[in-house]
């Protein structure tokens, strides 16, 4: 794990107290026994040395070719530990211990060198630098262990002890405090986190600030959020903080900004899923602006990020018929009507020809409708093809389409087509009246001479 190749590296204690041991090693021969400065704080007495000397060869070897031998290293080390730890001076005690939090370690067995970071912390003359660089090791295998409050107390002791910052330990409590839900807390130790970095001239990431836009949102907070968003989209220019944008805006109710935030980003080249696609493209018509909204799912369905169905099919239709470009809504809407199992697609298809005046279309479209079933209002279908009927001057059967309205409708259909039929009636007697003065002035019709 990286996280303990980290600790290994980093926060071990062993790496403060080693360089002292060669030194004291060079001093302690066995001429150099005597038994009170063995007892003393600070120094190493010759048993202990020869046997963390023996350990220390075992756990890493000086030559490179020789593997450490990290099972007898700990037994040597537990040999040592329940022979003398207690006869120990704190020196002596903290060599012993910083191998265990070693060996522990590089096995990744945390749980149990916390158990040993912890009993370093008991020991009386544990100098402040060793007390401090112990806490912090603790806060962060406390949260590998997912421990969070004890992670949370290590660090606090931490600050409590220390006279400066530390950017791990903010980091570790505002994770820790994430964990736990607790979001009001874990935002000012990561604000804190950013600024000591800033201050010690170091670079932030686009991850510093996407956690603290994580917590804005969490907290709901979606005005600090727009304000780090746009802080971001300038500082890197990222695909996903121009979507986050729209997500914002949305959060705001600010549905305006919303939709051109998200237009922006299209323009960008940043939207590629067919849901955003279609988003964008449906809201354009709330901007009253359809066909900008139909071009930009046409450009969605050729760059193959929308599917082809019925459903995409049938809206990029109705955009084109939203923005009065009825031409254009017929080719969408011929697909659509060939996908669809009912004939819903074919009504639709219907209606827009109708809209043309191409009445035979229509014609043959609400009748492909009906015949395919499973209309959402057969009564409106019916009645449609009632109408384009009467245009093409079939008034028979535009009365007997009109006659089934009536009866596959409600009360409101039944009054629909009783009132068309009125006009059906009324039309069909000025046509038959008009079609007789026509046969009556035949008679009278004079050609030109021709032309010489």
């Amino acid at each position: 794990m990286i996280l303990s190749k980290i600790l290994k590296l980093g926060f071990l204690i062993s790496v403060l107290a080693m360089p002292m041991w060669s030194a004291q090693i060079a001093l302690a021969g066995e001429e150099q026994r005597a038994p009170p400065s063995a007892r003393t704080a600070g120094t190493l007495g010759p048993r202990v040395m020869r046997a963390i000397t023996s350990i220390q060869e075992l756990m890493t070897p000086e030559d490179e070719d020789v593997e450490p031998d990290l099972e007898r290293a700990k037994e040597e080390l537990d040999r040592l530990y329940e022979r003398r730890f207690e006869r120990m001076n704190d020196f002596e005690k903290q060599t012993t211990l910083s191998f265990f939090t070693n060996y522990y370690l590089t096995l990744e067995q945390f749980p149990e060198a916390i158990d040993i970071f912890e009993q370093l912390l008991l020991l009386e003359s544990l100098r402040e630098d060793v007390q401090l660089r112990t806490l912090r090791t603790l806060g962060q295998l406390h949260a590998v262990q997912e421990e969070w409050e004890q992670s949370i107390d290590a660090y606090q002791t931490w600050r409590e002890v220390s006279l400066e910052e530390d950017d791990i330990v903010y980091r570790g409590l505002s994770y820790a405090h994430y964990s736990l839900e607790q979001y009001s807390e874990a935002e000012p130790y990561w604000i804190n986190y950013m600024e000591f970095l800033l201050a010690e001239g170091d670079t932030l990431d686009r991850d510093d600030y996407n956690y603290l836009n994580g917590l804005y949102f969490v907290e709901e907070d979606y005005e600090k959020a727009l304000e780090l968003t746009k802080t971001m989209i300038i500082l890197f220019n990222n695909q996903t903080d121009w979507l986050n944008l729209s997500a914002v805006y949305a959060s705001l109710d600010d549905e305006e900004r919303r939709i051109r935030s998200m237009n922006l980003a299209y323009l960008l080249d940043f939207i590629e899923d067919d849901t955003r696609f279609l988003n964008l493209g449906q809201s354009m018509a709330g901007l009253e602006i359809s066909y900008s909204g139909a071009q930009i799912i046409t450009h969605g369905m050729d760059l193959g990020a929308i599917e082809g169905d019925v459903d995409t099919f049938t809206t990029l239709a109705q955009m084109n018929l939203v923005a009065s470009e009825y031409e254009k809504a017929l080719a969408p809407a011929k697909q659509a009507a060939e996908l669809d199992e009912t004939g819903n697609g074919y009504d639709t298809y219907g209606y827009i020809h109708y809209i043309i005046h191409n009445y035979e279309a229509a014609v043959e479209a609400f009748r492909e409708a009906l015949d395919r079933g499973g209309l959402e209002n057969s009564a409106d279908t019916l009645l449609f093809l009632s109408r384009s009927l009467v245009e093409l001057d079939d008034f028979e059967g535009a009365s007997e389409a009109a006659n089934e309205a009536a009866e596959a409708g409600d009360r409101e259909d039944q009054e629909s087509a009783s009132n068309y039929l009125k006009f059906i009636t009324s039309t069909k007697a000025r046509f038959d009246v008009l079609a007789e003065r026509r046969n009556d002035a035949i008679d009278f019709y004079q050609p030109y001479p021709p032309l010489q």
